[in-house]
């Protein structure tokens, strides 16, 4: 798992790096959402850690177009690890004190987000 983090926040740096001028990036979302894994996979309570990502999160993502890459990021992320509860996932902002626009699901239509 640490493995995980050390490389998914690696990634993200440098695709900031690489592209600084792009909306927001995957790598972004990712780097923003890898201290939640413990609670996306098991429930509980979000750590502050992952609260502060969310909440990071919510701050890149201020325009429509950015909401909507965002998302697409999150659902994509959602669906490569199998083990996130998708109704966990959904209570993140809320656990977190966060009003989103960005639904955290696997099955989110992320073209509908305004």
């Amino acid at each position: 798992m640490k493995g995980l983090v050390i490389v998914m926040v690696v990634l993200a740096m440098v695709q900031i790096m690489a592209e600084p001028t792009r909306a927001i990036t995957c790598g972004q979302v990712d780097a923003c959402l890898v201290p939640c894994m413990s609670y996306l996979v098991g429930g509980g309570n979000p750590q502050p850690a992952c609260c502060d990502g969310v909440k990071n999160l919510k701050g890149m993502a201020s325009t429509t177009a950015d909401k909507r890459a965002a998302c697409t990021c999150v659902k994509a992320a959602a669906n490569r690890y199998p083990n996130i509860k998708d109704d966990v996932a959904q209570a993140l902002p809320a656990k977190c004190g966060v009003q989103m626009d960005i639904p955290v699901s696997k099955t989110t239509n992320c073209d509908a987000i305004n």
